[in-house]
């Protein structure tokens, strides 16, 4: 939830014709959190493991879309790292998630 609010602060100040970054950006971290807590919501196994999977695809897709807002000159090099640095905790997370899901019995 923080990446995602982090981001929306982000791009509420990209210029008018960045939307289609601005809405892609939005919706792939914001999937991050949705994914991972409909996958708690689901009862089998494959279910959750099937959301937690799409959430870390989620957190995949916003790396190439920070790049080009770096490239943009839209957010400064130093924010871009930080950023990637918190989507690879998440994705570390979500991996965890998945193999301990695998690990499990039921």
């Amino acid at each position: 939830m923080d990446f995602a609010d982090q981001i929306a602060a982000l791009t509420e100040s990209f210029p008018r014709g960045y939307y289609f970054l601005t809405d892609q950006l939005n919706r792939a971290s914001l999937s991050i959190a949705t994914n991972l807590a409909e996958g708690n919501g689901r009862f089998t196994k494959a279910d959750r493991r099937n959301f937690f999977i799409i959430a870390r695809g989620s957190a995949q897709e916003c790396v190439p879309l920070l790049e080009i807002a770096k490239r943009r000159g839209l957010i400064q090099e130093q924010s871009v790292e930080q950023l990637r640095s918190q989507l690879e905790e998440i994705a570390r997370m979500l991996s965890g998630l998945i193999n301990g899901l695998e690990k499990r019995k039921t």
